[in-house]
C-alpha cells in the first residue's frame, strides 16, 4: 500500500483496529499515507492480516487490553519506539451490552465503563505528551445519543457514550492549548454492529429505512469521515454525526 497521500508521514494509533470500523479506518488511513498501529485484544489473525495488507514497514499490530492503564501505557510506548510520535489517536475499542436497567449486572456496568470510558480517557492521557501541534484525537460516540426516542436496552451503552461526548467538549479546552484537535465521530448503525448480527432481512430493511438513502452504513462510510477529520484544521470540540441522515 502506497505511503503517499494527504496523511503521509503521520502516525495513527487505533484501538480495536483489527475488525469492523477499526479495520476499515486502519486501511483508509494507510491508503492516505499514514503509518498505522493496530491494537487488538485477543485474536492476532485479523490484526496481522491488516498489517500484511498495509505492509510491515508502515504498520504494527499490538496485543493489549484497551481498558487497562498499564497495557495502554505499553501500547503508547511501543508506538513511540517504532514511529517516534503519534499524530492521530482513535480510541475505537468498545463493548455494547444489550440490556435495560432491570437486567443490568454490576459486571455489565463495570466492563462497559472500563472499556468505553476509562480506556479512551487514559489513552488520551498517555498519548498526549507524544502528540505535536495539529495532531488529532478522534473519539467514537454514537448517533443514538441524538435520538429523542431510544429503546431501554441501550441504557449502559449510551451512558458510556454520553461520557465520551462530554469528554470531547472538556478535553478540547485542555489539549487545545497544545493545538491538539479533539473531536468525536458518532456513527449510526453499521452492517457490522453486533446488535444487528442475526437479525432478519425484514428487520434490517426496516433499519435501512431510517435513512433517506435507504441503506445501513458500512465501516468504510465511517472510516472515510474519520480519515477526513484526521487531516482537518480548525474543527475542534465537535461531535460529527455520520449516519446517512438517520438522526
Amino acid at each position: 500500500m502506497s505511503g503517499i497521500g494527504r496523511l503521509a508521514g503521520k502516525t495513527a494509533l487505533i484501538t480495536g483496529g483489527s475488525k469492523g470500523i477499526g479495520k476499515a479506518t486502519a486501511l483508509k488511513l494507510a491508503k492516505e499515507g499514514a503509518n498505522v498501529v493496530i491494537n487488538y485484544s485477543s485474536d492476532a489473525g485479523p490484526a496481522n492480516e491488516v498489517v500484511k495488507v498495509i505492509g510491515e514497514d508502515r504498520a504494527l499490530a499490538i496485543k493489549a487490553d484497551a481498558g487497562d492503564v498499564n497495557d495502554i501505557e505499553k501500547m503508547v510506548q511501543t508506538t513511540i519506539e517504532r514511529f517516534q510520535k503519534i499524530d492521530i489517536l482513535i480510541p475505537n475499542a468498545g463493548v455494547l451490552y444489550n440490556k435495560d436497567l432491570e437486567n443490568t449486572t454490576e459486571r455489565d456496568f463495570d466492563v462497559s465503563m472500563r472499556l468505553n470510558v476509562k480506556g479512551p480517557y487514559f489513552l488520551a492521557q498517555k498519548a498526549a505528551p507524544h502528540m505535536g501541534e495539529n495532531s488529532h484525537i478522534i473519539f467514537i460516540s454514537t448517533s443514538l445519543c441524538a435520538l429523542s426516542q431510544v429503546t431501554p436496552n441501550y441504557l449502559i451503552y449510551l451512558t458510556t457514550k454520553g461520557a465520551i461526548e462530554q469528554m470531547v467538549h472538556v478535553l478540547n479546552k485542555d489539549l487545545g492549548r497544545k493545538h491538539i484537535y479533539v473531536n468525536a465521530i458518532a456513527p449510526g448503525p453499521t452492517g457490522t454492529d453486533l446488535f444487528y448480527e442475526g437479525k432478519s432481512e425484514q428487520t434490517l430493511k426496516a433499519i435501512a429505512g431510517y435513512s433517506p438513502h435507504n441503506r445501513i452504513g458500512t465501516p468504510e462510510d465511517i472510516a472515510e469521515n474519520i480519515a477526513w477529520l484526521s487531516g482537518s484544521r480548525w474543527i475542534a470540540g465537535q461531535i460529527v454525526r455520520v449516519n446517512g441522515g438517520m438522526t
